[in-house]
C-alpha cells in the first residue's frame, strides 16, 4: 500500500512540475518570438535582466536547445517597488 501512495504522489509532483514552468512575460526574450542563438553552445545558459514596468527588476535565465532555441528555465523578480 505504502509502494501505490509513494508512486501516485511521485506521478503527481512530476506532472505538477511541467505546469509550473515560467511562461514568457512582456520584457521576455522569447515573449512574442522564438529568439535563437547561433553561436552559443547547446546546453549553455543565457542570463537576462530587465525593468518591470513597476520598478523592480526582472532576472530570466534560459538554456540553449540543440535547435539553437531558448528555454526560460527560472525567473526571480525582486521586491523592490
Amino acid at each position: 500500500m505504502k509502494t501505490i501512495i509513494s508512486a501516485a504522489l511521485i506521478s503527481v509532483a512530476a506532472g505538477s512540475a511541467a505546469f509550473a514552468a515560467p511562461q514568457a512575460i512582456p520584457g521576455s526574450i522569447t515573449y512574442d518570438n522564438a529568439a535563437q542563438l547561433q553561436q552559443a553552445p547547446v546546453g549553455s545558459t543565457v542570463l537576462h535582466t530587465f525593468a518591470k514596468g513597476d520598478g523592480r527588476d526582472v532576472n530570466e535565465v534560459y538554456k540553449v536547445n540543440e535547435d539553437k532555441t531558448l528555454s526560460l528555465v527560472t525567473r526571480t523578480i525582486s521586491n523592490n517597488s
